[in-house]
């Protein structure tokens, strides 16, 4: 079994920059892609940002391409989404999961485990 666990949200201003940390229990961490999606009140699920299990690629929403940055530490068994430039309209709730593959994944469906998830408050 695996557990994420995320952590580092909060309530923040518009353009400021936080750090969401996702920790994995368990040895099945370093093999396997991961992903950050984001729930809004009222709208669906949707993908993040992606990145491959050794880090070597990552793959970014549209939204947020060049101002969120993901990495991971598999030593620690911690991925990491950096966010700057924080908007209200990314205002939500923070999911890291885990991929069934090694390499980059951007559906819902093409992740097993999920953490609890984190809120990410941006006020204009």
């Amino acid at each position: 079994q695996v557990q994420l666990v995320e952590s580092g949200g909060g309530l923040v201003q518009a353009g400021d920059s936080l750090r969401l940390s996702c920790a994995a229990s368990g040895r099945t961490f370093s093999g396997y892609g991961m992903g950050w999606f984001r729930q809004a009140p009222g709208k669906e699920r949707e993908f993040v940002a992606a990145i491959t299990w050794s880090g070597g690629r990552a793959k970014y929403a549209d939204s947020v391409n060049g101002r969120f940055t993901i990495s991971r530490d598999n030593a620690k068994n911690t991925m990491y989404l950096q966010m700057n430039r924080l908007k209200p309209e990314d205002t939500a709730v923070y999911y890291c999961a885990r991929a069934k593959t090694s390499w980059i994944s951007v559906s819902l469906s093409d992740f097993d485990y999920w953490g609890q998830g984190t809120q990410v408050t941006v006020s204009s």
